[in-house]
């Protein structure tokens, strides 16, 4: 069972979302804030798999939470549900640490494989943002040193770039290649490294301003 918890200050959304998880029968919601200081105060200690976290928000908004959380390096894989206005904020969300975003009118099939996604390690960037995150993507260049163009990926490494893409988990990249999964750690590291950025969801923003992925 996958726990998940909502932090979304309106009640009306909050409570749709909870009725619709409660029809899926490997997702629970363990755990609901109606602002930013209580997410921070309540989610170490429920400990869920996956946090569904809104940007605006009272007393402390989504960025907030997940400066807090992950500052004390008790940060969930968080999903960021969020709206067309919010570009800046997404970029600034994926720098905090957000494993993904997704707009709040997903389908619940969308929202179900994106939490799913999320528990198995993976990330989420929904296509019709990513065009517009992109525009943005001057902010979160150079994490580290890294060669402009960077050293070419190989070609199992470009391949494993567009399963990141897609979204699966190391698990399941492993499986498609019928590899091990330390090898398939090992190949992202060397990909993070190439590309100069921090984590699978940068990578795959740089990969695809960069043209190596569509």
């Amino acid at each position: 069972m996958i726990g998940v918890f909502l932090v979304e200050d309106q009640a009306i959304v909050r409570q749709g979302l909870c009725s619709l998880l409660d029809l899926v029968e490997d997702i629970e919601v363990v755990g609901q804030a109606a602002d930013g200081e209580a997410a921070v105060a309540e989610i170490p200690g429920v400990a869920p798999d996956v946090v569904l976290l809104d940007l605006r928000m009272p007393k402390l908004d989504g960025l907030g939470v997940l400066d807090r959380l992950g500052s004390t390096e008790q940060l969930p894989p968080t999903l960021i549900l969020t709206t067309f206005d919010d570009d800046s904020s997404l970029l600034a969300g994926i720098r905090a640490g957000a494993k993904g975003f997704l707009l709040k009118d997903v389908s619940l099939d969308q929202l179900t494989h994106a939490i799913r996604t999320l528990a198995a390690g993976g990330t989420m960037i929904q296509p019709a943002l990513t065009d517009r995150v992109l525009k943005g993507l001057g902010e979160l260049r150079h994490d580290f040193e890294s060669l402009d163009p960077p050293d070419p990926l190989t070609e199992r490494e470009t391949e494993i770039l567009r399963l990141l893409a897609g979204g699966y988990s190391n698990r399941e990249i492993a499986g498609a290649f019928e590899l091990a999964e330390g090898t398939v750690k090992n190949h992202i590291s060397n990909i993070l490294s190439k590309l100069g950025v921090r984590d699978r969801t940068r990578a795959v923003l740089k990969a695809v301003e960069l043209g190596i992925i569509a």
